[in-house]
């Protein structure tokens, strides 16, 4: 009997059918061509004491295409940071760096705000 350990679907407690297969409700989203993904780069400051942040949003993909890409910009600012909510937060104010980097990798980059 299979176990019911790894169950995605919460609304079913317990089933008499010994054939009885959770189905998966969530689609693994797929992660466009950087070539067709428009990313978008600003400094935010706000919530944050004061200190400056480069915030990239818009990436279309999952989760871990997302954070590899951080880790790579952390990597290349030397800087720390990190990735949720579908952004990349990197401390410090590295907007040019950031954008050379995304355009040398084939994505579109539009700076936003001041």
């Amino acid at each position: 009997m299979p176990s019911n350990k790894n169950k995605k679907n919460s609304q079913i407690i317990y089933s008499t059918n010994p054939d009885y297969r959770y189905e998966d409700e969530y689609e693994e989203t797929v992660t466009l061509p950087p070539s067709q993904q428009k990313l978008y780069l600003s400094l935010d400051k706000k919530q944050r004491k004061g200190k400056r942040v480069t915030l990239i949003t818009g990436f279309a993909g999952n989760d871990d295409d997302l954070k590899s890409l951080g880790k790579r910009l952390k990597s290349a600012c030397g800087s720390g940071g990190s990735v949720k909510d579908g952004e990349v937060l990197i401390q410090g104010d590295f907007r040019e760096k950031v954008k050379n980097i995304l355009e040398k990798e084939g994505y579109n980059v539009k700076l936003r705000g001041g």
